[in-house]
């Protein structure tokens, strides 16, 4: 599954989608895009767009062709607080589809 990690991420969390093809916002080229704009990028090239800002389902109307979205809930978006959360995130992949979004949320993952 091809991923896009958001740039509120700490770019080193991509190794822990090993079996996925993760790629970060800046890799890409796509630093500073608003969330509209970056969804509509990720669109065409990605099946998820993966996530800590919670804003994302109030401020963007998604379709069912849009990317799916992947939403970490924690204390801080820093790899220490999202590295317990992976294998929640890891067995969402396997079902989230394109126009869903989906909450990783710390107190799901304890």
């Amino acid at each position: 599954m091809k991923l896009l990690l958001d740039e509120d991420l700490d770019p080193r969390i991509r190794h822990e989608f090993a079996n996925h093809d993760a790629r970060t916002v800046k890799y890409m080229g796509w630093l500073g895009e608003k969330n509209g704009e970056l969804l509509k990028l990720a669109r065409d090239q990605f099946d998820v767009f993966v996530t800590c800002d919670q804003s994302i389902p109030y401020q963007q109307n998604l379709k069912k062709d849009d990317v799916a979205i992947l939403i970490f809930r924690a204390k801080t978006n820093s790899l220490k607080s999202l590295q317990p959360l992976i294998p929640q995130a890891l067995k969402n992949l396997k079902y989230i589809r394109r126009g869903e979004i989906v909450f990783i949320d710390e107190t799901e993952s304890q």
